[in-house]
């Protein structure tokens, strides 16, 4: 049997995306920049693919900008933004926990001399508002918050973090990574106060190589991609056409069934935090994990490490990851278990598991009988 539980690195492709993908690549594949009727055509997907994405925002269609996913999305934001406003401002204010392709930007910012204020979390990987508020100054112009966390499912309160900051400097804008809290939580830009928000296609069901940022109107950004003027200027260069129409096609999915897979994902994830937390000297984390997202879960296990339980699972056929996957590539970048209060002997032994709306129950119990049966004997062998 198989069991695949790294569904927050990425998903499987549903069929009717796949299906997409291939009818544009083989039937209607024009240059969308093209006058003639096969580029009029392939630009119909891309106009579509924004009017479904948008419909599930309740923004309009010109606030979204396709990108080649997630990472491109954060660059875009934070970098384009930050010299779009430096002008105001050089302050930017982010999270100890955020994702690498939101501290990589940031810190090239800082070489280019922008200040970044790093706001901590408490245990339950929720941010500091008291630290967040003393952070904000008149030189502020930019503040980036992830809205579901990447390693532990924590999720942000967006709306009252937006009030607040706004409240302080109405100028500031405010940059949400939604990268694993789209297709999983209801996401109202407008109401929620977000200026810009990134998404990646790959993580709902989608292909990877696509995403998009949502931008407020009126909030400026610097593009850095230059050429044929694409997407509005803000991204240039021939749009993917299959990947752009395959990720509408998954993002109409994802919402038109959001409730249904949530309700499915929340009840395999209630099974495996209550049968792994049995397992002996096993930690949940966050400890109070009872309103994170519906399909992260955070497993500390002592005395075994995290690579080598992950090789031993894969073997069995059950996959998961040992931490976000992106992080994986930069070795100590992510400072989120620490910052929740992990103890460090435990940071190199927790592993992740992370459901789709697909994932089942016998998965879900496959997997903790494969942890059941590899823990203690990786256990003992440590000993020798």
């Amino acid at each position: 049997m198989e069991a695949y539980l790294d569904n927050a690195a990425t998903t499987r492709v549903k069929d009717e995306v796949r299906d997409m993908i291939i009818k544009v690549m083989q039937e209607d594949y024009g240059n969308p920049s093209s006058k003639h009727t096969k580029g009029i055509k392939a630009e119909s997907y891309i106009d579509d693919a924004r009017e479904v994405i948008a419909g599930t925002l309740k923004c309009n269609a010109k606030n979204i900008t396709f990108t080649s996913g997630g990472t491109e999305a954060n660059n875009q934001a934070l970098i384009g933004t930050a010299y779009a406003n430096e002008r105001r401002g050089k302050h930017i204010i982010t999270t100890v926990i955020e994702h690498a392709s939101v501290h990589e930007p940031l810190a090239f910012l800082e070489s280019r001399g922008f200040e970044v204020t790093y706001i901590p979390v408490d245990a339950k990987g929720l941010i500091d508002m008291k630290a967040l508020s003393d952070a904000v100054r008149e030189d502020t112009i930019l503040v980036s918050i992830m809205y579901v966390n990447n390693e532990i499912g924590s999720i942000q309160d967006i709306a009252a973090i937006s009030a607040l900051i706004k409240k302080l400097n109405k100028n500031i804008i405010f940059h949400v990574d939604a990268i694993q809290a789209y297709a999983k939580l209801r996401i109202n830009p407008g109401k929620l106060g977000i200026d810009l928000m990134s998404v990646s296609g790959h993580k709902f069901h989608g292909p990877k190589g696509t995403g998009f940022l949502y931008h407020r109107d009126g909030i400026r950004v610097i593009p850095y991609i230059y050429g044929g003027g694409q997407e509005s200027d803000l991204r240039s260069g021939t749009e993917n056409v299959p990947g752009i129409a395959g990720l509408g096609v998954a993002a109409g999915l994802a919402y038109r069934n959001l409730s249904d897979n949530v309700s499915r994902m929340k009840e395999v994830k209630g099974y495996l935090t209550e049968n792994v937390g049995k397992i002996d000297n096993v930690v949940i984390n966050p400890v109070e994990h009872e309103d994170t997202a519906p399909h992260i879960i955070s497993v500390s296990i002592e005395g075994v490490k995290s690579e080598v339980l992950l090789h031993a699972l894969a073997a069995d056929g059950v996959y998961v990851s040992s931490g976000s996957a992106c992080s994986s590539n930069h070795p100590g970048l992510s400072g989120t278990l620490k910052a929740i209060g992990v103890a460090d002997s435990l940071v190199d032994s927790t592993i992740r598991l992370s459901l789709c709306s697909e994932t089942t129950m016998e998965e879900a119990e496959y997997a903790v009988e494969m942890l059941k049966k590899h823990i203690p004997v990786l256990r003992k062998f440590k000993r020798y």
